[in-house]
């Protein structure tokens, strides 16, 4: 009899059937970009479909937790990012998932960089000013966020408790619906990953005036940093990473991430990577433990003292 710790090898090697990469955001967010970048060439190297599916909202409560219940048999995996894993630890006072014990981390993917833009119909062109109609508006500055307790909304309040500005959040249910508010005007400004904006900012639909990381993105190289810009602000976290079931077998894992490291090597993949920027990650889940202890301790004792919570 097989141990009970791990679940049944298929009979053939996996994968014999379709496997579902759930999405926590909805189209043309930046990890339904990522997922489909490499959806294709994934299910072209492990001999079956990589099959994507769109499970928006409660900032992936719902995704990760229906990942969490799934049978460990490879074929439910989810396209899990920071704010999921680290985030929602301290948002959420019942949480439907631990994400210390109910996942195996096959794989790290990439890092992902935010940008503050700004409405063009807000006139704000740079940080300082971004900051000046902040206090002159005190409170009345708005800015959308794909949700509350999602990195786009987590960021802009690390911006405004440290430079001790009040700003009016406006959540919305995911990034595209937040970024065309700022397309409209509807909203000021808005943190977004840097793939997202980039077409709108190189179009001049919206400003970009500051990265927030530590250091300047190479498709922007006039916008400074927060940190540049005068605002001392640790790197906002960004991360995706592969998460499936706990318990999956280790020869799943090690099969996926052969198939997974031939994607990543694909000249394609790493210009298009590039070209978004998201500087790929290194390792497996040890490393994605780590950054996830990291991050979790960090960012939830900031959520924690700015009582930053989820009803």
């Amino acid at each position: 009899m097989r141990p009970l710790a791990l679940p049944a090898f298929a009979e053939a090697a996996w994968p014999t059937k379709p496997i579902k990469l759930v999405v926590p955001q909805g189209a043309g967010s930046g990890s339904d970009v990522i997922a489909r970048l490499l959806s294709d060439r994934l299910g072209q190297a492990l001999g079956q479909p990589v099959v994507i599916e769109n499970v928006p909202g409660a900032n992936g409560l719902l995704a990760l937790g229906n990942t969490a219940r799934a049978q460990p048999d490879g074929y439910s995996l989810v396209l899990a990012g920071v704010s999921q894993i680290a985030f929602n630890p301290a948002l959420y006072k019942a949480l439907p998932y631990d994400p210390s014990k109910d996942f195996t981390y096959l794989a790290p993917i990439a890092d992902t960089p935010f940008v503050l833009v700004t409405s063009n119909a807000s006139g704000i062109k740079s940080f300082a000013q971004f900051i000046e109609q902040a206090k002159k508006k005190n409170g009345e500055l708005t800015y959308s966020s794909a949700g509350v307790g999602n990195s786009t909304h987590i960021a802009m309040e690390l911006i405004a408790a440290t430079a001790g500005v009040k700003l009016m959040h406006v959540p919305y249910k995911g990034s595209g619906a937040a970024l065309t508010a700022v397309l409209s005007g509807e909203v000021d400004a808005m943190v977004s990953v840097v793939g997202a904006t980039l077409p709108q900012v190189q179009a001049g639909k919206v400003q970009a005036i500051a990265v927030l990381g530590a250091t300047r993105v190479p498709q922007w190289p006039q916008v400074p940093t927060v940190k540049e810009a005068g605002l001392n602000v640790p790197p906002m976290p960004g991360w995706y990473a592969i998460t499936g079931p706990a318990r999956l077998d280790p020869r799943i894992v090690a099969t996926f991430n052969t198939a997974l490291q031939k994607v990543m090597a694909d000249p394609v993949v790493k210009a298009r990577l590039a070209e978004l920027s998201l500087p790929p990650m290194s390792g497996g889940e040890a490393e994605i433990r780590q950054r996830a202890a990291t991050d979790t301790a960090y960012w939830g004792d900031f959520i924690r003292k700015n009582n930053i919570q989820v009803e």
